[in-house]
């Protein structure tokens, strides 16, 4: 039981740090200014639906194409590797295609911004390290942190201001790379 709590806390902190949603608080803000409202339910469900079926098929799918779970974790790394280098050192790596106003809670919210190829990636990573339970109780904890920061973004940016906000996104990025490179070295195979 107590290392089936211990998982679940290490599964829950690993999704935490890269879906990185009190990083994206920033960007949240953009997006409310210009559509008007975020909806929380909409993005929260759309985002949990999309990580739960990768969970459940996305090694299915892999094995469709040729692809096993150690090559996927081993480029996941490097994926994870970079975004936390952009939150960092405040550099844009991945360009985003843009969005569309009137359906901004799904895209870029729910997709790419929670459930983006850093998270799909990082759950597949973490199927060769853990059991299913404590990847699902993880990625059900996050969208229930998605969905409280999505609900007070003009709140939560009130209180921690500019700089705050700042300083979370780069030790949160500190705490991903080291992922990274743990998730690297568990799944090379030499």
């Amino acid at each position: 039981m107590l290392l089936v709590m211990k998982q679940i806390a290490t599964v829950s902190l690993i999704l935490f740090a890269v879906i990185d949603i009190l990083g994206s608080i920033p960007v949240l803000v953009d997006i409310k200014s210009k559509v008007g409202t975020i909806h929380s339910k909409k993005a929260t469900y759309a985002a949990g639906l999309i990580m739960i079926l990768f969970l459940f098929v996305g090694e299915s799918m892999l094995h469709l194409i040729g692809i096993d779970v150690a090559s996927f974790a081993v480029a996941g790394s490097i994926v994870i590797f970079l975004i936390a280098l952009e939150m960092i050192l405040g550099i844009t790596i991945f360009k985003s295609d843009g969005q569309d106003a009137s359906n901004a809670s799904i895209v870029p919210i729910a997709f790419p911004l929670v459930a983006g190829a850093g998270t799909l990636t990082t759950i597949l990573s973490l199927k060769a390290e853990f059991s299913m339970l404590p990847i699902t109780i993880g990625i059900l904890l996050n969208l229930l942190i998605v969905f409280l920061v999505l609900n007070f973004v003009p709140f939560i940016e009130r209180k921690l201001g500019a700089q705050g906000i700042d300083v979370l996104r780069r030790i949160f990025g500190i705490v991903l790379m080291a992922i990274a490179i743990k998730l690297f070295k568990s799944n090379l195979i030499l």
